[in-house]
């Protein structure tokens, strides 16, 4: 049960990373073609394409951190013995789930704010749905590293190159 809930998960973040992509590339040529074929375009595309760049970035971090394929810097941990690597691991996956919750609490408060003034992206589009990925990115970021921290407390008897590293 537990490997098709995340079997159907990560489907889930490659299909909407794949149309996120997919839309802005779409959307983009659209306005090339327009613009150099037909002088014209579409009014909200540019602010769309914008939002669509935050998404697709944010989308592609979560699925960087599915299996800790974000940018990392591994010089300490290179130096220490096997449990030292496995409790820096740990401390470090923790430090970012820390982190990652933090932006999380601060984004959600941003994006109340902006939906209580009522503020709009474009094209009577509300700017807190736009920007209501970044708090929803950052959480599951944050859990994401939560699991990889367990999951490396959990190899506490294994080889070092089965720990999920932290972004460094």
């Amino acid at each position: 049960m537990h490997t098709k809930i995340n079997r159907l998960i990560h489907l889930l973040e490659d299909g909407l990373l794949v149309f996120t992509l997919g839309a802005m590339i779409l959307l983009a040529l659209s306005q090339i073609v327009l613009r150099n074929f037909f002088d014209s375009g579409i009014e909200w595309s540019d602010p769309l394409l914008r939002v669509l760049v935050m998404w697709l970035g944010l989308l592609g971090a979560i699925a960087a951190t599915k299996q800790s394929n974000h940018i990392s810097i591994d010089v300490v941990s290179r130096l220490l013995p096997s449990k030292g690597k496995v409790i820096s691991a740990v401390i470090a996956n923790l430090f970012s789930a820390i982190i990652c919750a933090i932006v999380s609490y601060y984004a959600l408060q941003f994006v109340l704010m902006e939906y209580e003034d009522g503020m709009m992206a474009f094209s009577n589009i509300p700017a807190w749905l736009c920007e209501s990925i970044i708090p929803v990115g950052f959480a599951l970021m944050a859990l994401r590293f939560l699991i990889n921290a367990g999951s490396n407390a959990r190899h506490w008897n294994d080889k070092p190159g089965n720990l999920q590293h932290p972004p460094k």
